[in-house]
Order: structure tokens, then C-alpha cells, then sequence
């Protein structure tokens, strides 16, 4: 998940200096990338400068040194919602962050858009569970080195259920979403929320 991305959506929003995204990192973006650190946030604001994807206003404080506010241009945004609204390749794993990055902008998108990019989503996850769920998982410890087999064996079996049950709340909540959105309940639910975040 590209830094870039997401800070185009998030000043898409709302304009913002650097020290006010890298908060919302450490707050609600937390759900969208992981670890997110200062000095990354401001080499990433100087490319998209550089790049014409953001523009930048100084915001005279007390101190030393004063804030920039930076803003997206028409071309950032261009950039940005190519992405959105473009192609989505789920991954193999379904909470790499991506789909919920691409939810969390959804007042960007129509919700017809948000109702393909569900679908897309849960077709993937559907196949997934087709052809993995009962693949032969058995093997045979032959490099020599001492190994718990019996031990391994039971987390990995562990794990597997952990992963069956998850995947399968996924595509619930999928459902569920879906169904909200196509008969407006969803509106009615949770339309006075304004968080961007990927929490689940």
C-alpha cells in the first residue's frame, strides 16, 4: 500500500500538515499502513510536491520554524482517484490493506463503484475458499535438523481453523455490507460517522 495513495485521500478530505498526518497514522490511519514514521510522511509530501500532486501553504506558528499546509491539486487528485476507482487486484491475503484502504475513501466513489469493488472482493475470497480450504496440507520433515512434527502439525491445523473463520466473517460482513447498501440501511446505521480508517 502506497504511502503516496493514501496521503492524496486523506488531503483529498481535509488539507493537513505533517504533523497532522503523521497523527492520524498513529491514530486511525494505524488500521490502514503499518508504522508509519515522521520522517517518511514529510520524503513522501516532498515527491508529491516535486510531482505536482500537492501543494503547500505556510502557516505562520509560534517557534522557530512555521507549518505547511498542504493541499491536493487537480492533478493529485487525478492520481488518486485513477487508483480508487481503477482496477482491484485482490491479493492472497485478505487483510493485506488494501480493500479496506479503498473502502475507508468510498465518499469518493459512487455507490455503485463501492458495490463492483465488493464484488470483486468477495468473488476472489469465494474462489479462494473453493480451491484452498481442503488442499492437502501433510508433510514430511526430511532436512535431518531436530523438528516437533507432531507439534507443527497441530498449530498448523490450529491456524488453518483460525484462518477458515476469519475468512468466512470476512465475506459475511461482505454480504452484509452489500445488502445495506443496495436497500440504504446502511445510511440510516452509520451515515453521521466521518472516520477514515480501515478498523474493523
Amino acid at each position: 500500500m502506497k504511502l503516496e495513495l493514501l496521503l492524496l485521500g486523506i488531503l483529498g478530505v481535509r488539507p493537513a500538515t505533517g504533523y497532522e498526518l503523521k497523527k492520524f497514522f498513529d491514530n486511525h490511519g494505524r488500521f490502514l499502513r503499518s508504522n508509519t514514521q515522521m520522517s517518511q510522511v514529510y520524503r513522501a509530501l516532498a515527491r508529491m510536491s516535486d510531482d505536482g500532486w500537492v501543494r503547500f501553504e505556510i502557516d505562520p506558528r509560534p517557534g522557530p520554524q512555521d507549518a505547511k499546509t498542504y493541499h491536493v491539486t487537480p492533478e493529485g487528485m487525478t492520481v488518486f482517484l485513477d487508483w480508487l476507482t481503477g482496477p482491484y487486484q485482490p491479493p492472497s491475503k485478505f487483510t493485506d490493506p488494501e480493500f479496506a484502504a479503498r473502502l475507508s475513501f468510498a465518499g469518493f466513489m459512487t455507490e455503485q463503484q463501492v458495490l463492483e469493488l465488493i464484488e470483486v472482493e468477495l468473488d476472489a475470497r469465494r474462489d479462494q475458499v473453493a480451491r484452498f480450504r481442503d488442499r492437502d496440507r501433510t508433510f514430511t520433515p526430511a532436512s535431518g535438523f531436530p523438528f516437533d512434527h507432531e507439534l507443527a502439525t497441530a498449530i498448523g491445523d490450529r491456524l488453518h481453523q483460525w484462518g477458515n473463520e476469519a475468512v468466512d466473517r470476512h465475506i459475511e460482513h461482505l454480504e452484509l455490507l452489500r445488502e445495506e447498501l443496495l436497500d440504504s440501511r446502511l445510511r440510516e446505521k452509520f451515515g453521521t460517522s466521518t472516520a477514515v480508517d480501515g478498523k474493523q
